[in-house]
Formats: C-alpha cells, structure tokens, sequence
C-alpha cells in the first residue's frame, strides 16, 4: 500500500514538473515572437524613413537637374 502512494506521489510531481516546463517555453516562446515583431516593425519603419529620405534627395536633384537645364537653354537662345 505504501509503494502505491509513493508511485502516485512520484506521477504528481513529474505531471507538475512537466507542466511547469510546458508553460515555461509558451511563455519563453511567447517572448520571443513579441521581440521579434517588434525588431521587424522597427526594422520596417526605419526601411521607410531611409526610402522617404532618399525620395526627397531625389526629387531635390531632379529639380536641380531641370533648373541648370533651363538656365542653359535660355543662354544659349
């Protein structure tokens, strides 16, 4: 009777370590999805800034471009 309650106690214990395993790597797993959303979104955003920069940079020289463009025209007219 006795070893029957020691196996039962025995089953207990690794059920309950099993369990808090379990629920540690959702949780550790749970982390690191998040962090990892939040790198890609902050990688995302800092994608974008750098795009709109050097559409600005762009148009900025185009226009530069088109304005020495004109001014020759008219100086060779």
């Amino acid at each position: 009777e006795r070893k029957g309650g020691n196996g039962y106690v025995m089953r207990v214990r690794l059920a309950s370590f099993f369990t808090g395993a379990a629920a540690a790597s959702f949780l550790g797993l749970y982390t690191l999805h998040k962090d990892y959303k939040v790198a890609h979104q902050s990688f995302t955003q800092q994608m974008n800034d750098l795009h709109k920069s050097l559409e600005g940079r762009i148009s900025s020289l185009e226009k530069l471009k088109q304005t020495e463009t004109s001014e020759q025209v008219e100086a060779t007219e």
